[in-house]
């Protein structure tokens, strides 16, 4: 290592799951839209609760968006206070899974599926979150 350069703090599997999790994103809202439809069609679904599920939908795209933007704008740039941002606001975005996994008036089978898959994806990026930003804090020089 060059006298005065610093090393990497930056954690490669954090990145990469954080740039899974907003493939796995997209495609998990693309399903919970057709299933909406799905739902709407052949099922009983009042429709009140049916715009309560949509529009919570709607926000959990904007919150899952911005909390990927922060964790990746944070890991790269070995910013503590960005993926602190993203670590508290996948606390609302796993309460959107658990909701979509549980809550929801129909749940079917492929939610159930799909929800766990991404409260999955959540725990490891939250450990992993909390070891990055451990090792962010560690390096800094005062």
């Amino acid at each position: 290592m060059a006298p005065g350069s610093q090393p990497i703090l930056s954690s490669t599997p954090l990145q990469v799951l954080l740039y899974l999790n907003s493939w796995y994103f997209a495609a998990f809202y693309l399903a919970e839209i057709l299933m909406f439809i799905y739902k709407g069609i052949l099922l009983p679904y009042p429709s009140d609760n049916l715009v309560l599920d949509v529009m919570l939908l709607v926000i959990f795209l904007g919150l899952e968006t911005l909390r990927i933007f922060y964790g990746v704008k944070g890991n790269l740039c070995e910013r503590s206070l960005a993926l602190c941002v993203s670590l508290f606001i996948l606390v609302p975005c796993a309460a959107l899974a658990v909701y979509y996994l549980l809550l929801q008036t129909f749940v079917l089978r492929l939610e159930f599926i799909l929800s766990t898959v991404l409260l999955c994806f959540y725990g490891l990026e939250f450990l992993l979150g909390l070891l990055s930003v451990s090792a962010f804090s560690r390096s800094k020089v005062y």
